[in-house]
């Protein structure tokens, strides 16, 4: 058995997170360049100086390394979900643009070449729909569609803590479709125009949910 260190990690697992964040740096490099389905575990491994057998000790494909790969990212998209308050929302500053949406946004277009190739129509089934429920469990935690306490914000992220919220879905959906539409035009509207035209549409779901906005 490997000995730990006080205070340390064991050697093993030190070289496994070595080589998974070497792996996971080089797919990120590679989807900025060229779409997800024209990288193959060749480019990968070369990339990233590892040989194949160590991806498939990791991996069993790009697209399950591509998913590991933007956890971190998606946890950060996540978190503006999260924090999206737009129930406590004035419908008389339904125009004014929103700081948190604004945010959304200005992370999708910093990390666009990466968002275009998971979001797009030749990106990763298993990646969009990780996204999806992530951001659908975000939705329902966030109490802006008027959800319950009964998941706290910590594991918003967490699909399998929440039960069938259809409000949620739909704002996921949405809010996703919006943005993979915006990307795979070019993002052709700034961060802040994308955000002050998608308050509205946003600001209609919580009183459809039962949640009541003030007037």
């Amino acid at each position: 058995m490997a000995m730990i260190k006080s205070g340390g990690a064991a050697p093993g697992d030190r070289r496994v997170r070595r080589s998974r964040a070497a792996l996971q740096s080089a797919l990120i490099g590679l989807v900025e360049e060229r779409d997800l389905s024209q990288i193959s575990v060749a480019d990968v491994v070369d990339r990233a100086d590892v040989n194949r057998s160590t991806f498939y000790a990791h991996y069993q494909d790009v697209h399950e390394l591509a998913e590991a790969a933007c956890t971190s990212m998606i946890d950060e998209l996540i978190g503006l979900v999260v924090s999206l308050d737009l129930a406590r929302a004035n419908l008389s500053d339904s125009v004014a643009p929103d700081p948190v949406l604004t945010a959304f946004f200005t992370h999708l277009v910093e990390h666009a070449g990466l968002y275009r190739s998971l979001l797009g129509p030749t990106g990763s089934a298993r990646v969009i729909e990780h996204v999806r429920l992530r951001t659908t469990a975000a939705a329902h935690s966030s109490g802006y569609l008027g959800a319950t306490d009964d998941v706290p914000p910590s594991d918003a992220a967490d699909p399998s803590d929440i039960p069938h919220d259809v409000p949620a879905a739909f704002a996921a959906g949405a809010l996703l479709g919006v943005a993979a539409d915006w990307l795979q035009r070019g993002c052709p509207r700034t961060p802040l125009e994308m955000a002050i035209l998608t308050k509205p549409l946003l600001l209609i779901l919580p009183a459809a949910a039962g949640a009541p906005l003030k007037p």
